[in-house]
């Protein structure tokens, strides 16, 4: 789970935010070094916490407000603390034909949550996406960094349980 920036420690705030200033000064003079950068960052705190874009700006020489807009159009970046493991549902057309409301009501079911919403012990979190890019194995789903395909909702459970 994620804790929001905040609610760390002083000292653990601090020594996570110099750690922000090193990612920066690695990746900055490279070109494209934006999407990098903010990957590192969301390493560092389960989120990208709005207090660090002001500093990743300023390295680039870019507005505030490109780095909201890239933060927010990439669906594997989070504005705010999510669950500690991130299930992503793929809602495009192929995946929606091939049964994503069912896993969807399946995944639901299991966790008690919706598309948005993370469990209340900060174990879960639960998005729907437009693409994962594996149409041909529709329906698909994402959970941290492991892709299923041809997903059917009697598979959550023990999809689910490999990853507590």
């Amino acid at each position: 789970m994620s804790v929001a920036l905040e609610k760390l420690p002083s000292q653990l705030r601090e020594q996570r935010l110099k750690e922000v200033d090193q990612v920066i000064l690695r990746h900055r003079d490279r070109p494209g070094a934006l999407l990098t950068i903010l990957t590192e960052i969301q390493d560092l705190f389960g989120y990208l916490p709005e207090a660090t874009f002001k500093p990743v700006a300023q390295a680039l020489g870019i507005p505030v407000s490109q780095i909201w807009g890239v933060a927010t159009f990439y669906t594997l970046f989070n504005t705010r603390p999510r669950g500690r493991h991130m299930i992503r549902l793929c809602e495009n057309a192929p995946c929606h034909i091939q049964g994503t409301v069912a896993v969807l009501e399946a995944i639901q079911r299991e966790l008690g949550i919706a598309p948005g919403e993370d469990t209340q012990d900060g174990e879960w979190g639960l998005e729907l996406v437009s693409c994962l890019g594996i149409c041909g194995v529709a329906p698909a789903l994402m959970i941290d960094d492991q892709v299923y395909g041809n997903v059917r909702p009697e598979a959550i459970p023990a999809i689910l349980d490999s990853h507590r």
